[in-house]
């Protein structure tokens, strides 16, 4: 008999010989299994709380490198606008600041009174050149941090990290945060804190963090009964008598081991393996005659049941598993397969999809794109590629090699939310990009901000001087459309022309384009809900 049927034949034995255990017995062991579960979960939360602060704190020092470099040390106006630059491209930073030798706020970057900031802790940090501290910015206000390097004569360029941006408010599966979460430093300073539940401190699971690199810590909790409801099914099984308690527990040790070996990547890879991560298409109006030009392939997780899972639930596991290189490749596959010969068609319509910081770690991307599309009916010359910014390039120089490998198969390659991620106008300048795509914010934020329309005509200036085609993503009123158009811009995609749709959806507007018929988005509600 192999080792695996061993192992089956004995988990099942030991199933029997619990299914004779006491119904007390029982549910203890099930209690056991629950709260397993439940520390399991509040690792998970643990971990994200550091991953998050890592990342935060690594961008607001690359914000404050850059700004050492520009030579910004003063508070002319001139140093204030690249202070007040450089912060509005770094999400996390919310305030760049001079601080004196005295350790006394000389300016900010923000036109608005300011208040002494109060230092409460300090954060570990490798470099001497770098300070990183938890400071109090008044009475009312909660706890920040502020990112502080040196400059000439003793001063410092700071960036100041509000503490609600340290821990995540959305949880792995796209939802509210259920535990309670708090940052904290190696002396026990509390950095901040988020109270999604009512946790009483008697009866709580919890589970706690530190950073390897920064030396915080990250605490998350939740209350005993919680974690009992969040498994209320299991629970209410062992309740209910022993015989059923008994087969329960029998399925738990027999299929426990396997249970135990999966996870989410696990299952994961197999929806990609077996079909189930499906291709959805945005078009891309040219806005001068409405015709759909390209589109942009975006991604849906579809359940055994018809239910669609949204990517943001799981497009951040595939990037950390590394599992977007495989899903990519599959996505492309399945294009060809399913719309390559209506867009080989038309050898000027151009489709487009996402690749993540791992696809520039090497050139595999590049024999993927030439082993797919070279003899299919989707020329590489049709293919454009967009350089996300939910990951930072670790290395710009291999990334410009990739790239530059990607352009000599006629791929255009080209950068996607510009200015709201990782790279600001770095990649747009280092990267040798083809086209860029102007974020979501910043469409939205026409007629309600001020800069928004100073913003997006820097933009339109900036990429018509380095001749790069520019598109707007997220436009949803005609309104938009009109601001867009009188500013040069001539591509765009939304909801105010059409939302992320299935292939056969896709196809119909595709030809309904060419008639020159395209439909209102009103005419497809049904798909909005979908994407």
């Amino acid at each position: 008999m192999s080792a695996p049927k061993l192992k089956t034949l004995a988990a099942v034995l030991t199933g029997l010989a619990l299914a004779g255990a006491s119904a007390a017995g029982v549910h203890g062991l099930i209690s056991d299994y629950v709260e397993q579960q439940g520390l399991a979960e509040l690792n998970i939360s643990a971990r994200r709380v550091i991953a998050l602060t890592e990342a935060r704190l690594d961008r607001a020092i690359e914000a404050l490198e850059e700004l050492a470099q520009r030579n910004v040390r003063s508070c002319l106006d001139t140093d204030r606008d690249a202070m007040h630059e450089v912060s509005f491209r770094s999400v996390p930073v919310k305030e760049v600041s001079i601080v004196g030798p005295d350790g006394r706020t000389q300016c900010t970057n923000l036109a608005i009174p300011f208040t002494q900031r109060q230092v409460l802790s300090p954060i570990k940090t490798a470099r001497g050149d770098l300070a990183i501290e938890v400071i109090k910015l008044g009475e009312r206000m909660d706890n920040a941090v502020r990112v502080r390097r040196a400059i000439a004569g003793g001063a410092w360029l700071a960036a100041l990290i509000p503490s609600d941006l340290l821990i995540p408010r959305i949880s792995r599966t796209g939802g509210p945060v259920v535990v309670t979460a708090s940052l904290a430093t190696g002396d026990g300073m509390m950095i901040g804190e988020h109270n999604a539940a009512n946790t009483d401190v008697l009866d709580a699971l919890v589970a706690r963090t530190q950073s390897e690199r920064y030396g915080v810590y990250a605490t998350t909790s939740m209350a005993r009964a919680q974690a009992r409801q969040a498994h209320a099914g299991i629970v209410a099984a062992a309740s209910a008598g022993a015989g059923v308690t008994a087969m329960l527990i029998l399925a738990l040790v027999a299929f426990g081991p396997m249970r135990s070996r999966d996870n989410p990547a696990a299952e994961l890879a197999r929806a990609i393996r077996n079909g189930d991560l499906v291709p959805y298409y945005q078009p891309i109006v040219d806005l001068t005659d409405a015709r759909v030009v390209s589109a942009e392939v975006l991604v849906r997780w579809r359940k055994g049941d018809g239910t669609l899972v949204p990517p943001v639930q799981f497009i951040p596991l595939a990037e950390s598993s590394g599992l977007i290189v495989e899903l990519t490749r599959t996505l492309m596959r399945r294009v060809c397969v399913e719309a390559g010969a209506e867009i080989g068609k038309r050898p000027n319509f151009r489709i487009g999809f996402n690749l993540s910081a791992r696809h520039f770690a090497d050139e595999a991307i590049v024999e993927d794109v030439r082993e797919i599309f070279t003899g299919s009916a989707i020329s590489p010359s049709q293919v454009l590629l967009e350089v996300t910014e939910r990951q930072a390039l670790k290395n710009l120089t291999i990334a410009r090699r990739v790239i530059a490998s990607l352009q000599g198969l006629g791929v255009h390659v080209g950068i996607d939310d510009l200015g709201t991620g990782h790279s600001g106008l770095s990649y747009m300048l280092k990267l040798g990009v083809d086209f860029i795509k102007i974020d979501k914010m910043f469409v939205d934020a026409i007629d309600t901000e001020r800069y928004s329309t100073t913003i997006i005509e820097t933009l339109v200036n900036l990429a018509r001087d380095m001749r790069l085609e520019i598109i707007a993503e997220g436009v949803e009123t005609f309104e938009q459309v009109q601001h867009l158009r009188a500013r040069g811009i001539r591509k765009a995609q939304g909801y105010v022309f059409a939302p992320p749709l299935p292939g056969s959806s896709f196809l119909k507007l595709l030809a309904a384009s060419d008639a020159g018929v395209l439909p209102a988005a009103k005419q497809v509600p049904e798909e909005k809900a979908a994407a």
